[in-house]
């Protein structure tokens, strides 16, 4: 069944969306992530305006981020004193982040500037966590005795410190500000929760604990996604309502089941996961890149002075 998406201006499989909202909002739920590092290039290669791609997701992940929050928030998983501290900074990275989206869309460049962070991110952060992952992995088979996950380094000794009782952290207040400065910029340009981002921040710069890094991360990405959506709607008018409900109901379905599966895998085979994932993705953009397009010409047809 094809489906008419206005503000995209084309049509698409219905079933084909509910399926990709479905899987971002089950890696939701079972990582912990926004879901938007994958769902964002998959709009993208069906078809969807890479500017649009942006807008709308930001408002998809925010239904699946309340689906994932609720149950975690049931089983004691969130920090809301360090969310609330990542909330402030990703506020403000959000609001700078959209102001520079419709500059780089004004300016006719804000595709070519998606795909290249896309590409940049996406590599460095799957890289490590997958180097980090197999490390880890290899060490539990060898019966090595693991290091400490929280390691004390020159950022902790950083002013401002605060108490996270929940986490039992005491540790500078920029910090997680910083991270949540941070994930509001890559919401607002790239489309995204910034899950992969703040997940393995959150890891090994602050020294959560691994049970309270999903929940917490998804409490202020719902909130730093809001805005964003708010924003793009008003500034940018980058929101397709249409394809977003349709992702709506999909991811909150999947958040539930994500959830479910996420107490079925270690800490690193969980990581090791998302990090392939990233990786595939990341690929395919830069192949996309430099890859011959299909049909490399164009025709305009102009009116006569």
């Amino acid at each position: 069944m094809q489906i008419y998406l206005p503000i995209a201006e084309m049509s698409v499989d219905l079933l084909m969306l509910l399926v990709m909202g479905g899987a971002v909002g089950f890696l939701s739920g079972m990582f912990g992530v926004g879901g938007g590092f994958l769902m964002t290039p998959l709009l993208i290669f069906i078809g969807v305006p890479p500017a649009v791609a942006v807008g709308t997701q930001s408002n998809q992940l925010v239904a699946a981020s309340v689906s994932g929050v609720l149950g975690h928030w049931r089983r004691g998983n969130v920090d809301v004193r360090m969310g609330v501290v990542m909330l402030a900074g990703s506020t403000i990275g959000t609001v700078i982040g959209v102001w520079i989206f419709d500059i780089l869309q004004s300016l006719g460049q804000i595709d070519l500037v998606i795909s290249l962070m896309y590409v940049f991110f996406l590599g460095t952060i799957g890289g490590l966590m997958f180097v980090e992952s197999l490390r880890t992995m290899l060490k539990g088979r060898k019966g090595g005795v693991r290091r400490k996950l929280h390691q004390h380094n020159a950022l902790h000794g950083m002013p401002w410190k605060m108490r996270f009782p929940k986490s039992r952290l005491y540790i500078s207040a920029l910090l997680p500000f910083g991270i949540g400065l941070m994930g509001g910029l890559l919401v607002a340009i790239m489309g995204i929760g910034g899950g992969f981002f703040l997940v393995p921040a959150m890891i090994y710069l602050l020294g959560m604990p691994a049970s309270l890094v999903a929940g917490t991360s998804l409490f202020q990405i719902i909130f730093s996604t809001a805005i964003a959506t708010f924003l793009h709607a008003t500034q940018t008018h980058t929101v397709d309502v249409v394809l977003a409900l349709i992702l709506l109901i999909g991811s909150v379905i999947g958040a539930q089941f994500g959830i479910r599966a996420a107490g079925r895998l270690r800490g690193e085979q969980a990581r090791a996961i998302l990090a392939t994932l990233v990786l595939a993705v990341c690929l395919k953009l830069a192949y996309d890149l430099v890859a011959r397009p299909l049909d490399p010409f164009s025709v305009a047809f102009g009116v006569g002075a």
